[in-house]
């Protein structure tokens, strides 16, 4: 299985806070060394862009997020990691998902490059989808359930696993509002590879 160095590359620098009420949370964005062809600051700026959305976490008035540099305070770390350093950080060895795990947000280089097969949305749609909903547990909410035939798919649906009749959808918010569905998640097998 694909592994890196298991050590960091920080993004430089922050940005501004988005949302207008609610927690404020800061958070930083690393790149595992090993990884080629994904920069730091690249990555950190389709992070900051999926979280500064109205549709993110950020829309309702809940929580306020900001990115942050190295040196500075942060609640919560998003790392880009190959499948084996994944393992390492993450409960579980499948080398395939990402997951949330302390105040580490471990995305998954091979889930960030490649999606996943049938998730019938562009690889953009598929990223926003992977941050919010591992930001998502960071921010306290558990797995949840396709609400019905047809309908989209709560953020904190594993989409990664499959959609169970619902149509992809990478936010938490609709209309302004907290989207989800029955708690609880399916058991769904974790493909082999990354």
């Amino acid at each position: 299985m694909a592994r890196g160095e298991g050590t960091w590359r920080f993004a430089a620098g922050g940005g501004p806070v988005a949302g207008r009420s609610g927690q404020l949370m800061r958070y930083r964005v690393a790149v595992e060394r090993g990884i080629r062809n994904i920069e730091p600051d690249a990555f950190a700026a389709e992070v900051t862009r999926t979280l500064s959305d109205p549709r993110s976490w950020t829309g309702n008035g809940r929580w306020r997020l900001q990115r942050v540099g190295s040196g500075s305070p942060y609640d919560f770390t998003v790392y880009l990691t190959t499948p084996g350093t994944r393992d390492a950080l993450c409960p579980g060895d499948d080398g395939y998902t990402s997951c949330r795990n302390g105040e580490r947000v471990v995305l998954n280089v091979a889930r960030w490059v490649h999606g996943v097969p049938r998730y019938g949305a562009p690889l953009d749609a598929y990223r926003q989808y992977l941050v919010n909903h591992e930001v998502g547990h960071r921010l306290g909410h558990g797995h949840e359930k396709c609400p019905g035939p047809g309908r989209p798919a709560p953020v904190m649906q594993q989409q990664t696993l499959g959609l169970h009749g619902c149509v992809a959808y990478g936010w938490p918010l609709r209309a302004g509002r907290l989207y989800q569905g029955p708690a609880g998640s399916y058991d769904d097998p974790i493909p082999e590879g990354p």
